[in-house]
């Protein structure tokens, strides 16, 4: 394996999730933990959460890339009501969309939909991430993102009419991203380390089987444009990235990336909603299991071991 074959990411997903969770990621962002972020497009909070990163650009050494992260299943409809208001509710789910995907009679339609708010929420982020490049520039702060960087909420980019969608935008925009995440996350390391199987929850090894069946796509797109391809560390983990399985995992997943020559992404979900932050299409169970819990805690702290670690090795981070 040759070092210089790998390139590690390590990322934070949500931000403008909610205002404190903006903060809890700024405070990576200004420590240097992160290499990217992604920015939730939908939640009224959006523009406070941006004034509060483009007010802290000058201050920092290097400006961390930054996705859209496309959200489908929560949050406010951009592409809105009939009045242009933006109050209207994301009513798709997870379940929606995929089912949509294999019926014949729905796909078309959901694929209409599904682009016109993937045009929506892109058309909102990028304006401001190209802001904030151009405040990166007039203070001398480092930055490294040439173009747009897509991901997704709950990863439904990887969702067939999810998929077909976005390539059409893509296409009709002459858009070519630098960066579409490929949630593919290598299983082996996880089977191999026998003394972690019980910390694992089946729910998240049933999403890492069902992503890696759809992430051919991914991978097919990145050799068309000269992209290098990448694997994900962030699903049987999800929610639980913490640090004792993150030191003992980390030489495994390195050690594979580098096998298959694959950058690797470490993604994060640090930051914890405040209680009196309960936003408008957040699920209530979704706020109580997730947004609300100590795992956020639990994974920015994760960040953080992974950072030192990363920096420990002779391996290039993404910035």
């Amino acid at each position: 394996m040759k070092q210089s074959d790998i390139t590690i990411d390590i990322h934070a997903d949500d931000y403008a999730l909610t205002v404190n969770t903006s903060r809890e990621i700024l405070g990576l962002i200004r420590d240097g933990v992160l290499d990217s972020i992604s920015i939730v497009p939908n939640m009224d909070c959006f523009d406070e959460c941006m004034d509060l990163l483009k007010s802290e650009i000058p201050h920092l050494t290097t400006l961390p890339k930054m996705s859209v992260h496309l959200n489908l299943v929560e949050g406010l409809q951009l592409s809105g009501a009939a009045d242009g208001s933006n109050s209207v509710l994301i009513s798709s789910t997870w379940k929606s969309l995929f089912l949509a995907s294999y019926n014949p009679l729905q796909r078309n339609t959901v694929k209409q939909y599904v682009k016109k708010e993937i045009s929506a929420q892109i058309g909102r982020v990028q304006p401001v991430i190209e802001e904030c490049i151009n405040i990166a520039q007039q203070n001398n702060v480092r930055f490294d993102q040439t173009s747009l960087r897509i991901d997704s909420h709950q990863h439904t980019h990887m969702i067939p009419v999810v998929w077909y969608a976005l390539c059409e935008y893509l296409a009709e925009n002459n858009l070519t991203p630098e960066y579409i995440r490929n949630s593919k996350e290598p299983l082996m390391p996880f089977i191999a380390s026998v003394s972690l199987w019980k910390t694992y929850s089946p729910v998240n090894i049933v999403k890492n089987r069902i992503l890696n069946f759809y992430s051919g796509k991914c991978d097919r797109y990145y050799r068309r444009n000269g992209h290098k391809p990448m694997y994900l560390w962030g699903l049987v983990m999800s929610g639980r990235m913490d640090q004792d399985r993150i030191e003992q995992l980390y030489p495994s997943l390195i050690r594979v990336a580098g096998e298959k020559s694959r950058s690797l992404e470490i993604l994060f979900h640090p930051g914890r909603m405040l209680a009196e932050e309960s936003r408008e299409g957040i699920p209530e169970d979704a706020a109580n299991d997730f947004y609300l819990s100590d795992n956020r805690d639990t994974e920015k702290d994760g960040a953080r071991c992974a950072g030192g670690l990363t920096d420990q090795m002779p391996f290039d981070r993404l910035t």
